[in-house]
């Protein structure tokens, strides 16, 4: 179609930016079936993520929080559907080859972030295509029922006052509407716009145009959330309830009676599944079948190990109660949780593919692609490193991993706890780079000891009076030894600490104090098993973990 201006400007807009949903909601749906990783949208976000300045990465962290990554996908929405579609609409109102190649580009980017995943095929390329045959398709249809060329010889021939009328119409209002856009006639009756072009007429139908779209949209919207219901969720939830957890050949010691205060708003010494948090660079949860799962051990060994999700149930089982920490985690943060956790022993694994001397990192990759480097030294000197299945008496959730991830006492999360892994290459740390190390993080990450107020929380109204403080510390895997509190600067008081089962989780603590009215400053310390007491010193998680004392400020009244 050749260009024409008689084409408002919200039109041009609303036909790219229909065409472009249909293209992502097909694609969606086509990537249920051919797998989630096929997916543009996650495939584009999971690129942005990797592109991302570290800088950025724990801005959005500490902004969003755990809907980081709902967020980017809004992001890549946003710039998809609120910028480049409208643009494709207008090349195509222009010619519909111009709309064409608008597409075309689209779908590249796609495709170049879907071909450049781990482990990506052809048939990954099948989304994106199809997707954008189908925004092709609705592009072309919006245009001819916004615009259709129509022979003079099929309307009632028009006198030649009419035509001039239309000729000066078009001419003076520039849209064909009789100069102000809105498609009335002096009669004030709606007329569709009209130009002459030779011995055709050139007609904008905004109703035609606005039905398509609404069907468009439909196709779109349906398309997106029925791929996203189809993508193998109710599968692997399904194959996740079947699962028979085997009993522990090592069961974790009992938690000590003493090991929770009940204190309302403190943390419980068991976090939930469902209170856990989550930190990771998955976009959209993998699914992953554990009927098809397989566990690589490979590089400096004796014996390449793979094993299958059967072969790993079959295995000796330890549980343990390990406590996880973000190393984005600012200080009185809450990306921290202590679980009970079951799985087979990570070194009693590598015993069998036979670690090779120089071997001073494991390399572990996730379903998804991530990388992580653990050091090896760590994982064998006889604490619960495990590569967990069951998380608090259940199959691991999907959303932490299902069907086995890694958990290592002591390190941070980003060094040590890979959900999905599916790969484990021994190697060295001056040979390979983790995902996060070239992004500014430490390659090695061991947790600092850290201290939190739990209650009350930094802004409460507090009554007068006797009052509780209490809070939760942690130094895995070297446990913690004394907490103390101080108030307006004051003196350095002892808590009374809760118990703990072992030095691998966090420990409760609590204080009483005579509060007076106005307003407080309360700062928290804690001291480890070995003698250090956590530094004053503020730092920022970046590149190895924040430190620095948990300080809040209540009112008393």
């Amino acid at each position: 179609m050749q260009s024409n201006s008689m084409v408002p400007a919200w039109a041009r807009a609303l036909m790219g930016l229909v065409a472009g949903g249909v293209a992502l909601g097909i694609a969606q749906l086509v990537a249920a079936f051919a797998g989630a990783k096929s997916s543009p949208v996650v495939a584009v976000g999971d690129a942005a993520i990797d592109l991302t300045p570290a800088p950025v990465k724990d801005f959005a962290i500490r902004t969003f929080g755990e809907n980081d990554k709902t967020v980017l996908i809004a992001g890549v929405l946003i710039v998809v559907l609120g910028g480049i579609a409208p643009l494709i609409g207008t090349l195509a109102v222009r010619r519909l080859a111009y709309g064409y190649a608008g597409l075309a580009v689209f779908a590249a980017i796609g495709l170049a972030a879907v071909l450049t995943r781990p482990d990506a095929g052809l048939l990954d390329a099948l989304p994106t295509l199809v997707g954008a045959a189908g925004g092709a398709w609705t592009l072309r249809s919006l245009v001819r029922r916004a615009a259709a060329i129509q022979p003079a010889s099929a309307t009632e021939p028009a006198s030649a006052t009419e035509s001039a009328s239309a000729a000066e119409s078009a001419s003076a209002g520039g849209d064909g509407s009789g100069g102000d856009g809105s498609g009335g006639g002096r009669d004030g009756v709606e007329r569709p716009a009209v130009m002459l072009a030779g011995a055709d007429l050139w007609t904008f139908d905004r109703r035609r145009l606005l039905t398509g779209a609404a069907g468009g949209a439909v196709v779109a919207i349906g398309g997106a959330v029925l791929g996203q219901a189809l993508g193998g969720r109710r599968a692997v939830d399904a194959a996740r309830v079947r699962v028979a957890l085997p009993r522990p050949a090592t069961p974790a010691k009992p938690i000590p009676a003493g090991a929770d205060f009940h204190i309302r708003g403190l943390s419980p010494f068991i976090t939930n599944n469902r209170d856990f948090y989550r930190v990771d660079t998955a976009l959209v949860v993998p699914q992953v079948d554990p009927n098809a799962w397989k566990l690589r051990i490979h590089g400096m060994v004796d014996r390449p190990v793979e094993l299958t999700y059967q072969e790993l149930l079959g295995m000796p089982l330890t549980e343990a109660d390990v406590t996880l920490t973000c190393v984005s985690n600012e200080v009185g943060g809450e990306y921290v949780g202590n679980a009970r956790w079951l799985g087979v022993r990570m070194a009693e694994v590598l015993r069998r593919a036979g670690l090779q001397s120089g071997a001073d990192m494991l390399l572990s990759t996730s379903a998804d692609g991530f990388t992580c480097g653990t050091p090896v030294d760590v994982v064998m000197d006889g604490r619960d490193a495990l590569f967990a299945i069951a998380m608090n008496g259940e199959a691991l959730p999907v959303a932490h991993g299902f069907p086995v991830r890694q958990v290592v006492p002591g390190l941070y999360g980003y060094v040590s706890a890979t959900k999905w892994v599916v790969d484990i290459k021994v190697t060295r740390f001056d040979q390979y780079e983790a995902y996060w190390t070239p992004r500014g993080w430490a390659a090695k990450g061991p947790i600092k000891t850290q201290s939190r107020i739990d209650v009350p929380k930094s802004g409460d109204s507090v009554k007068a009076g006797r009052a509780t403080i209490a809070g939760v510390a942690w130094a895995q895997h070297t446990g913690v030894d004394a907490v103390e509190v101080r108030v307006d600067q004051g003196q350095w008081r002892q808590a009374r600490l809760a118990e703990v089962p072992g030095p691998d989780t966090w420990r409760q603590w609590s204080i009483d104090w005579d509060a007076t009215a106005g307003q407080h400053t309360i700062q928290v310390r804690a001291t480890d098993a070995a003698g250090r007491t956590q530094t004053e010193q503020g730092a920022p998680p970046p590149p190895d973990g924040a430190t620095g004392w948990h300080t809040i400020t209540v009112d008393v009244a």
